[in-house]
């Protein structure tokens, strides 16, 4: 099995299954989701297109961040600890992010996509497994250095080649990235509220489902998936 990591910005790159990343916090607020009964989630690329398919459908509910803003007329932000309390039971969503629905939409064009984040991590790797593709591309969605969703790549790529990999090392390098400091340099009521997103992030292994992506009626969706 052949793998690569590549920036999302070089998704037009990826081949075999993609398997993208958002560790802070897109896919880790969907894993959230999903574990609080929602049926499927549509990813999309602009703010627009998620104003459009409410306007089809009325019963969908959006989340998502526009530069990591809440977007106005949106139902939910990108927070794990928020939606985690959200009555979602048997909900269809749509989400758009600034980096991990990006990826997705970049990576459209490969056999089979997963999206992914630590709370997630061992049943990915057992989906990845199941499908037993020539080759991974794990797509790294995070800006800067994007090493919070790195070490989740470095992570899942080391374990597939069978290297020895305990995840403390990883886990850190996400509380330490650039992406966890700016979600804590924040007015003291943000601080408080990136801080438990960021302690959710590092939950490893917190549910048993993989998130894999399905072309419908020409949508991205979202479902979660026993490994």
């Amino acid at each position: 099995m052949k793998t690569t990591i590549l920036h999302r910005y070089d998704c037009a790159s990826a081949q075999g299954l993609c398997v993208v990343i958002d560790v802070l916090r897109a896919f880790t607020t969907a894993a959230f989701a999903f574990a609080g009964g929602a049926e499927e989630i549509i990813f999309v690329s602009t703010i627009e297109e998620a104003f459009q398919k409410k306007k089809k459908d009325p019963s969908l509910l959006l989340m998502g961040e526009q530069e990591g803003k809440f977007i106005e007329g949106f139902h939910y932000g990108n927070s794990p600890n928020q939606i985690r309390l959200a009555p979602l039971s048997g909900r269809r969503l749509v989400q758009r992010t600034s980096s991990g629905t990006q990826g997705v939409i970049g990576c459209s064009h490969v056999d089979k996509i997963l999206v992914a984040s630590f709370v997630v991590a061992e049943a990915t790797l057992k989906r990845i497994i199941a499908f037993n593709p020539s080759h991974v591309t794990f797509i790294v969605t995070g800006r800067n250095n994007g090493d919070e969703d790195l070490a989740l790549a470095e992570y899942l790529q080391n374990r597939l080649l069978n290297i020895p990999s305990e995840p403390s090392p990883f886990l850190s390098r996400v509380r330490s990235s650039p992406c966890a400091a700016r979600m804590l340099d924040a007015d003291p009521c943000e601080h408080e509220h990136g801080m438990i997103d960021l302690d959710m992030a590092v939950h490893i292994d917190r549910f048993s489902f993989a998130m894999e992506v399905f072309r419908e009626e020409g949508e991205l969706i979202g479902k979660k998936v026993l490994s």
